[in-house]
């Protein structure tokens, strides 16, 4: 034990000393490289990395802050505590730009216009930033990620040299409308990420703040100033596209939410029809709809309470997605009715009625794909409101 902690000791102090010796040459260049989005849902916002390139040194190395494993210990248990571990690694660029290649992805580099010594300070941090000690970070898809990261180094390296204020975006967006752009409505992926989101995604942002997404981070280096020796000039000093691919589009598939919520709820009200007509309940409909929806609701509270999702909190999809209802499935699946049943349905279409105004008003959006799952819940609450208040107590 004593001999391997001795030979990392040895192993650091000579990373450290390799990272003090080595100078990039006047030839070195620094540059933000951006992907397009890939097929997977993880990859459709696009990818970002900084690459550190020296024709001298016969130094090319990219530095992905994107690394993560789905085989790592405890992985889909840390996801749901919202402990999303990913690490830096520095590694050669014609691996990087390969892999992006064989998936027809393109690529493009922003070279950086930065003096001798700004691009020494980008080396040694990233270099002393992939030490196994340090390289390592909590992640978040909306506030630490490989794109934000990005932002971060640059204005912690050139501090108030660096000036991101672009006049060519539109300022007062929210993350939820900027992703809403990057994903389209009416998929799986935009459902389920809408579903899980709180308000804190409809707060309105700075630029900066927009670039959680890579195709913002590329926007605001393109767009931003540096001052040097007195003078500002453009940060990027060359742009470079080194992958030219047609940009991947998602796709909506043929199961798409918006079709799948309406044919259930074309499928509710014919079952309501029926029970109208036979002044009768489906009783083993109101189970699967209050089960159901208990279940979801039970999901969403956990991950507002429990987890350190930053954006779980506050979440107004627990107004449909009731976390109770998943006990008072078992009572409504009797055919004995109990009077303070009658209330909660009550409650529950309120909650119901409640949503579209927290909508309009911006409080929270919405996935579009609710609505036809929102008219489906009124109108059966409706039916069960009205056949619990004639039937007998």
């Amino acid at each position: 034990m004593q001999k391997r902690l001795l030979l990392l000791l040895i192993l650091f102090s000579f990373s450290k000393v390799f990272q003090s010796q080595v100078k990039l040459s006047v030839y070195s260049e620094v540059s933000i490289v951006t992907a397009g989005p890939g097929s997977e849902l993880y990859e459709a916002f696009g990818h970002s990395a900084i690459r550190v390139k020296d024709p001298v040194l016969k130094l090319d190395k990219i530095y992905n802050y994107g690394i993560f494993d789905f085989n790592a210990p405890n992985f889909y248990s840390n996801f749901a505590q919202g402990k999303m571990y990913y690490k830096l690694e520095g590694y050669d660029f014609k691996y990087f730009l390969r892999s992006y290649q064989i998936e027809k992805r393109w690529v493009k580099q922003q070279v950086l216009n930065l003096n001798q010594a700004e691009k020494q300070a980008f080396f040694i941090y990233l270099e002393n930033n992939a030490l196994p000690a340090n390289a390592t970070y909590l992640y978040d898809p909306f506030f630490d990620n490989c794109a934000t990261i990005l932002r971060d180094i640059t204005t912690s390296i050139l501090k108030e040299k660096v000036d991101f204020k672009s006049t060519s975006l539109e300022p007062g967006k929210s993350l939820r409308e900027l992703m809403n752009i990057e994903i389209p409505h009416n998929t799986w992926g935009n459902f389920g990420i809408n579903l899980i989101a709180g308000t804190i995604l409809d707060k309105k942002r700075k630029i900066t703040e927009y670039m959680y997404l890579p195709d913002y981070v590329f926007e605001n280096f393109k767009n931003a100033k540096i001052k040097t020796a007195g003078e500002i000039k453009p940060l990027v000093a060359k742009e470079e596209t080194l992958l030219n691919f047609k940009e991947i589009e998602s796709k909506t598939s043929f199961l798409n939410p918006i079709l799948v919520f309406s044919l259930l709820a074309i499928l509710v009200f014919f079952i309501t029809y029926k029970d109208i007509l036979n002044k009768k309940r489906t009783r083993g409909l109101d189970f699967i709809i209050f089960f159901i929806t208990g279940l979801i609701g039970i999901i969403l509270v956990y991950l507002w309470v429990f987890s350190s999702h930053k954006t779980a909190p506050n979440n107004f999809n627990i107004l449909w997605a009731f976390a109770p209802n998943i006990i008072v499935a078992f009572y409504v699946l009797k055919k004995i009715t109990k009077i303070w049943l009658q209330k909660y349905v009550l409650i529950l279409i309120g909650f119901n009625l409640l949503i579209p105004i927290l909508w309009i008003t911006g409080v929270q959006s919405f996935p579009i794909a609710v609505i036809p799952l929102l008219v489906l819940f009124l109108g059966r609450y409706l039916f069960l409101y009205k056949f619990l208040l004639t039937s007998k107590k």
